[in-house]
């Protein structure tokens, strides 16, 4: 190669931070300096490797110009075009072309399809607001159930349906009086719904057990179970009806599922760092599905390596040479870091997206590219209240609107400028003042919490679940818990080295957060991996602090699917039960009731040496461990405190030579699935709200998971 080849593309990609999952089968160098190079006339294809390879951005093609970066680009297109099936791309094209219309992807927020209301729900209050769009106000609240997570109309009437999530069921709600006409029990853990445009159907993702349920509106009822993936929350509907796209949570897998036949007929996978996917988003005229998301970097516990903002984008074309691409949102614009992108949007005259960050509270504003490398162009960032976490363009794409969830209040602003038009609280505060602060506090990805923008502690504990990881900490191999009962299950971690759950000062300050912290003044030095928390008490010192500790105990569990019914277990689980209690499995020596964990708050604390940890040569703090509780394990795989366990049965099989937590050698093999069975029906009745080793800094009661 003579000359300086300019590589126009790949300095865009630089400036834009872009990546490819390593399957593409298209892929774009960074820097454009190629290791092997293949020249035909003016042009060079570049086979290049990504200086960021260490955070998971792989080596790619991409083609540059020497003379022209124009031609260099158009040329790129057309290695794509040129093996396209012209038949299969006209058709496709007339399906991404028919008009857009509302509820085609999930959110809290839904527009109605003349664009004069707005539907809100509040999940944290039980309510769906309704917002009349043309006078920008409020007309009123309706309560529909516990933790609704999407909303959308039905069809054009006045009708609309909603998630809950909490209830395990869909409301249907007329939004003109405020009505619940209809609760439509459904499979577990309702989080996305999407409707027709007909207003006869919807689907709905059911994180666990990992299906979608299509429901028949005007009868109330639930027709099929789709299974689709692991976890799915997002969801969006082509506009033809035809497929349904279903994104799953703790991957960012996106599946493409015929509503036809219920199968899954396509699946793009990215990079196995993907993570938290809550939202599907389709261009109203290209072939392209959006997801907003992150990546656990499980290897790098540190402020800056750890956790990054993603934006992927999916081609949808049928043919091999289908790819998805990721943005990396942190460096998207420059040195303003953003963190936690929860949803994105685009104008539906196609020309505008929009991605909002939850942790910074801002979002970025881009001019949409018709170019497969591109993708899209930075027109700026704009701050925005707390917590956003839904947006919603008008019909018109004149008005953009935001849900900013810590504010309780929507803000309306010029969809081209961003400039604010109005403000409208929607619904009050809930649960207490320091819950609400505590809330704000967990995910906020800014001082005093973290200096660094990246990381909160949502990025990791999403309203108080796991995040699916097991993280190379600088103690040793750890996988992240779930708060469900903490607030009764004391001491905090596997080494049991926090008493208090304001002990997180110490997270806060460390090479993982690097915030200011919340308490003033100088906190006991921790040198090692000494217990010093232990030895520090960090309560009542600061409100904030007892505020964060506040929101994070006050997670119950709900009861599991896996139970008959309320106090009642099914047959096999029932055989499962009498094993667990007998004398000879002994599970329940470190696993008693009501929380099926013998940590406590006496001191000595009961850490077991069950054999785990052994073989982690990074383990820095001992082999003896405290016992997690047992609730919800059916929802929180992988196993052990270093995930070593891949399911439950392994728990009770190939992780416990030698019988050393629980005896279950001497187990045939329908006992251990019996066994399991009881595992996964935990809890089958309600826990108590106090016991002797509850701890006072929690909302007393049965407080919501969000």
């Amino acid at each position: 190669m003579t000359g300086g080849c300019t590589a126009n593309i790949c300095q865009r990609a630089v400036s834009r931070s872009l990546e490819f999952s390593p399957n593409s089968a298209v892929n774009c160098d960074f820097l454009g300096f190629g290791e092997r190079e293949t020249t035909s006339g003016d042009s060079v294809d570049h086979l290049c490797r990504s200086p960021y390879a260490s955070r998971g951005i792989f080596a790619f093609f991409c083609r540059a110009d020497h003379n022209s970066p124009r031609l260099a680009q158009q040329s790129s297109r057309n290695l794509l075009m040129r093996s396209w099936k012209p038949a299969l791309f006209v058709a496709y094209l007339l399906l991404v072309a028919s008009p857009v219309f509302a509820g085609v992807n999930n959110s809290l927020l839904d527009i109605s399809p003349d664009g004069k209301k707005l539907l809100v729900a509040n999940p944290d209050n039980g309510t769906v607001t309704v917002v009349d769009l043309t006078e920008k106000k409020v007309l009123r609240e309706v309560a529909v159930g516990l933790k609704p997570e999407s909303v959308t109309w039905i069809g054009d009437s006045s009708r609309a349906a909603c998630t809950l999530y909490g209830d395990r069921a869909v409301a249907i709600f007329d939004a003109d009086t405020g009505n619940v006409t209809a609760k439509i029990a459904a499979p577990v853990e309702p989080y996305g719904i999407v409707c027709d445009k007909a207003g006869k159907k919807a689907w709905v993702t059911h994180e666990y057990p990992g299906v979608v349920s299509e429901i028949d509106l005007d009868a109330a009822k639930v027709l099929r179970q789709i299974p689709a993936g692991t976890h799915p929350r997002g969801i969006a509907l082509a506009p033809d009806g035809k497929r349904l796209f279903v994104a799953e949570f703790y991957s960012g897998i996106l599946h493409a599922i015929d509503v036809g036949s219920g199968q899954t007929v396509d699946s793009w996978i990215g990079h196995s760092t993907d993570n938290l996917a809550r939202h599907v988003l389709l261009h109203p005229t290209r072939p392209k599905a959006y997801l907003a998301h992150i990546r656990s970097m499980v290897k790098r516990a540190n402020t800056a390596g750890s956790i990054f903002p993603q934006l992927s984008i999916c081609d949808l074309k049928p043919g091999p040479e289908k790819r998805r691409v990721s943005f990396g949102m942190d460096t998207f614009n420059g040195v303003y870091v953003t963190a936690n992108p929860w949803e994105s949007a685009i104008s539906p005259d196609g020309k505008l997206l929009y991605v909002i960050y939850a942790g910074t509270n801002d979002m970025n504003l881009c001019k949409v590219v018709d170019d497969d490398y591109q993708e899209m162009d930075r027109i700026g960032v704009y701050r925005l209240g707390k917590n956003p976490r839904a947006i919603r363009i008008t019909p018109d794409s004149n008005l953009a609107v935001v849900y900013n969830t810590l504010d309780f209040a929507i803000t309306i602003h010029d969809a081209k400028t961003m400039a604010p038009v109005k403000t409208l609280t929607v619904c009050a505060p809930p649960k207490t003042p320091e819950w609400v602060l505590g809330k704000v506090l967990f995910n906020a990805a800014m001082p005093p919490m973290t200096n660094r923008k990246w990381i909160s502690c949502s990025s990791c504990h999403p309203d108080g679940q796991h995040d699916a990881r097991v993280w190379n900490n600088p103690e040793g191999i750890r996988k992240t818990t779930p708060f469900m009962a903490m607030a009764h299950t004391h001491p905090l971690h596997a080494s049991a080295d926090r008493d208090e759950l304001q002990d997180f000062e110490f997270t806060i300050r460390s090479q993982l957060m690097q915030g200011g912290g919340l308490v003033r003044g100088p906190i006991k030095r921790k040198v090692g991996f000494e217990k010093a928390e232990l030895e520090e008490t960090t309560s009542n010192r600061s409100k904030e602090l007892d505020a964060l500790a506040i929101y994070c105990n006050s997670f119950e569990a709900p009861l599991s699917p896996h139970a008959v019914a309320p106090g009642k277990l099914s047959v096999a689980a029932e055989r499962g039960k009498a094993i667990f209690f007998s004398k000879e499995a002994a599970c329940a020596t470190c696993h008693p009731g009501p929380f099926y964990t013998d940590s406590s708050l006496q001191k000595p604390f009961k850490l077991h040496d069950v054999g785990t940890g052994r073989n982690d040569k990074t383990e820095r703090m001992g082999t003896a461990y405290d016992t997690p509780t047992l609730l919800g394990v059916y929802r929180t795989a992988p196993y052990l405190h270093d995930g070593t366990a891949k399911t439950l049965r392994d728990v009770l099989t190939t992780c416990n030579q030698g019988d050393k937590h629980g005896k279950t050698s001497h187990l045939a093999s329908a006992q251990v699935d019996d066994l399991v069975e009881f595992l996964k029906s935990l809890p089958y009745e309600p826990t108590p709200a106090e016991t002797p080793n509850s701890v006072p800094f929690r909302v007393k009661g049965k407080a919501s998971a969000e």
